[in-house]
């Protein structure tokens, strides 16, 4: 009977923990432009730099780990400007948004290298 209460709790615990995002560290290809992205550990965030094309060395965003997903804010370097961003990753794909006031968003899905 113990036994039982007993699994009977981890279940629950289980299905009631918050769900954790699969890690976005690693180099990452934007398709639109062909140019690959790194996202590293900066602090409790996770920081985005361009390691290749015309953009190589720059700052793309920064995010940070929220339950299953990441928010923060991304860089369009192409436009000069900074947007409210979030990703989500599963496995080797990240579908990446960025928005203006988290209504207008746009995003892309990219791929692991």
């Amino acid at each position: 009977m113990i036994r039982k209460l007993i699994v009977a709790g981890a279940l629950v615990a289980a299905m009631t923990a918050p769900a954790l995002a699969d890690p976005i560290e690693g180099t990452w290809l934007r398709p639109s432009t062909g140019a690959l992205v790194a996202f590293s550990k900066c602090g409790s965030s996770y920081c985005a730099k361009a390691v290749s094309g015309e953009f190589a060395g720059r700052s793309v965003g920064k995010l940070m780990k929220k339950g299953a997903s990441y928010t923060g804010t991304l860089n369009d370097l192409a436009e000069d400007k900074i947007y409210s961003g979030r990703a989500k990753v599963t496995g080797n794909s990240m579908k990446l948004e960025g928005c203006v006031l988290m209504v207008l968003c746009k995003g892309e899905n990219w791929q692991r290298q």
